[in-house]
């Protein structure tokens, strides 16, 4: 074996001196009017030899230094590759993504893993390219690019946008279940104007509540888990009958009784977080539709003293006409009864009011 590959060496410097030689002598005497159906060709002849196909997904997006920004596609990819990598991949490098509660394992430069969908094979690469020119930028830049590469057979070209969709909801699903949950309070109102104020501010929100040690009734605890998983499967049923994508509970009693480790049990279960939502601060409906606004797809709000709270929101100034007083009551509603009927919100939000 030893011997044959020995003697195959030369063979095969022969063959590549050759056609370095021959391409030399092509983009030397050869108009351009011949090279390029030259090449067109030889692509063809290429495809026929090779019938995979390749796909690449930047890290960054944007044409501009300034302008770029993390590609969302990329970091689902990431974090779905992330179990493959740890399991399949020999070089890996471990990265502390924002928010994160550990280290993720991600796969090295140029290393590959396998993966399959739906009985078919495909394939991920890792991989970096330099920019041939530099490029001036006032803004700190790395001249390298980090791409992810996808290859697979050309006949199954078609099921490609089934797969990158099914890579995009799982990746982002590990991504959530692997992040720390987090505890907003509403800022006051007069706080907002001031430079990058936000409506929300928020800690880390680490309860140990679950439902598997939640002090509950056996057949109430599995009726509430079987309700939230219904509600987190049923996004084309609520679309189909056209209501809100949300869910409500009303969580009452003294003190001391859990409704807190409630809460923290379903943020924990859903993988929501947790918006606490202080009425006493918001000065009138304009306010209260704002911060709702500011609230992402899929959250848990929560308003403590809803009892309380209504007629806080709900004040009308008294008019001497009854008539514009009517019309006034039906264009203007609540927006916390709206939210709980859901007229105010067509977001995925799980309500928890509680008194």
């Amino acid at each position: 074996m030893t011997m044959l590959m020995g003697a195959m060496w030369p063979q095969l410097g022969s063959v590549i001196g050759s056609v370095m030689f021959a391409y030399a002598i092509f983009q030397q005497y050869f108009p351009p009017q011949l090279r390029r159906p030259i090449r067109k060709y030889t692509q063809k002849l290429f495809g026929f030899a090779y019938p995979y196909i390749q796909i690449s997904f930047d890290e960054y997006s944007g044409n501009s230094d300034w302008r770029r920004k993390r590609s969302e596609v990329y970091v689902a990819i990431q974090s779905y590759l992330s179990t493959k990598s740890s399991t399949e991949a020999k070089r890996l490098k471990a990265q502390d993504v924002k928010d994160s509660n550990s280290l993720v394992l991600a796969m090295d430069d140029n290393e590959e893993v396998t993966d399959e969908f739906q009985g078919i094979q495909l394939w991920w690469t890792l991989t970096k390219s330099v920019p041939r020119q530099p490029s001036f930028s006032i803004y700190p830049q790395s001249d390298e690019k980090s791409h992810y590469k996808l290859t697979f057979h050309r006949r199954h070209r078609d099921i490609m946008g089934s797969y990158l969709d099914h890579v995009r909801k799982q990746g982002k699903a590990i991504a959530v279940s692997n992040r720390q949950r987090k505890l907003y309070i509403n800022n006051p109102a007069e706080n907002w104007r001031y430079y990058k104020a936000t409506k929300w501010s928020h800690v880390v929100f680490e309860h140990p509540a679950t439902f598997d040690t939640i002090a509950m009734e056996p057949k109430k605890k599995e009726e509430i888990v079987n309700d939230l998983i219904k509600f987190s499967k049923g996004k084309e049923y609520y679309a189909k009958v056209g209501k809100p994508w949300k869910r409500g509970y009303l969580l009452h009693g003294p003190p001391g009784t859990g409704k807190s480790t409630m809460i923290a049990a379903i943020s924990n279960f859903m993988n929501y977080d947790v918006y606490d939502l202080e009425l006493t601060t918001v000065k009138n409906n304009t306010e209260l539709r704002k911060l709702l606004i500011e609230t992402p797809n899929k959250a848990i709000i929560v308003i403590e003293d809803i009892d309380c709270s209504l007629d806080l929101t709900g004040q009308r100034k008294k008019k001497k006409d009854k008539d514009d007083e009517d019309k006034e009551d039906k264009e203007e509603k609540d927006p916390v009864r709206k939210m709980m009927d859901g007229e105010e919100t067509k977001k995925v939000r799980l309500l928890c009011p509680g008194y």
